[in-house]
């Protein structure tokens, strides 16, 4: 019995792609950076790891079944753990109930106004799924869900807000909706057949990657602002450059007519960005005389 359910665990961490996790996690600490100007203590981020495992657990999981007649349409989805049959519905709705459980014990140790939000937090990532259907902006909802990290993480550790993790935020909303409509060119002529939102089916791929282009650009110049408000030194500006090269990398490897290479695009550079930036914002502020560079 215990095989068999730690097997069904298993299958619902590649199911939701738990390793994804990578992208936003790093962010969330960066801001404990900006908070504390240092490391944080070891309780908050244990409770803000929590949060964040919770958060993009139940989101990803939701995802999952509320778009689980559409993925089982799809070639490149029907691969999927539920329109296989190797999870019900059930099982994963209470993956799900268990995901928010865990937010909520998280959130309860933080601050007061974070436990306020925590209700219009859970509406905000289960609404996520659905915009699919109605708008091709989703990718710029997806990217809000993701940039309210900062914030959120701010509110959590400071019961207030202050403008730098408002403008990190604006960052990786433009960042997430970059590489999501990249992502969303892989299913350009499923979306068309079957009526489903997204930029590349309603523009085309030529002009989805150059919107995906200029919200890259608009990411990097919030993360420059991010460092210019909170007087980061040299070592953060480094790990903006990076991440800026990481950024113009991912714009070549994909073109129109060769999509070939959209996986190593969105997951492996993507992920090397955002714990390259947070090393670096890492060594800025511990280390914040910086070397003169």
């Amino acid at each position: 019995m215990a095989s068999r359910v730690w097997k069904k665990f298993i299958i619902f961490l590649e199911m939701i792609k738990f390793e994804h996790t990578l992208f936003a996690l790093p962010f969330a600490y960066l801001t404990t950076l900006l908070v504390y100007r240092g490391l944080p203590p070891a309780a908050p981020l244990l409770w803000l790891t929590l949060a964040m495992v919770g958060a993009r657990t139940a989101a990803m999981a939701l995802n999952r079944l509320i778009d689980r007649e559409i993925d089982a349409r799809n070639p490149r989805t029907a691969n999927r753990a539920l329109p296989r049959g190797l999870l019900s519905t059930a099982e994963v709705w209470a993956y799900v109930l268990l995901a928010f459980l865990l937010l909520y014990w998280a959130v309860s140790h933080l601050s007061p106004l974070a436990m306020k939000l925590f209700l219009p937090l859970v509406l905000i990532l289960w609404f996520y799924s659905y915009t699919k259907r109605f708008t091709w902006a989703c990718h710029f909802y997806l990217g809000f869900t993701l940039g309210l990290v900062p914030a959120a993480v701010w509110i959590a550790l400071t019961n207030g807000i202050s403008w730098p993790p408002v403008i990190l935020g604006i960052g990786i909303l433009f960042w997430v909706a970059g590489f999501d409509i990249i992502y969303a060119c892989l299913d350009y002529d499923f979306d068309r057949r079957e009526g489903i939102y997204s930029l590349p089916a309603r523009f085309g791929l030529v002009t989805a990657l150059w919107v995906a282009r200029l919200c890259h650009m608009l990411a990097f110049i919030c993360l420059v602002l991010v460092g210019l408000v909170t007087h980061l030194n040299e070592w953060y500006f480094l790990g903006v450059a990076v991440a800026g090269v990481l950024l113009t990398y991912e714009h070549r490897l994909v073109h129109p007519e060769d999509l070939s290479r959209v996986g190593l695009a969105f997951f492996n550079l993507n992920g090397t960005l955002s714990v390259a930036l947070f090393f670096f914002t890492l060594v800025a502020v511990l280390w914040p005389k910086g070397v003169g560079l």
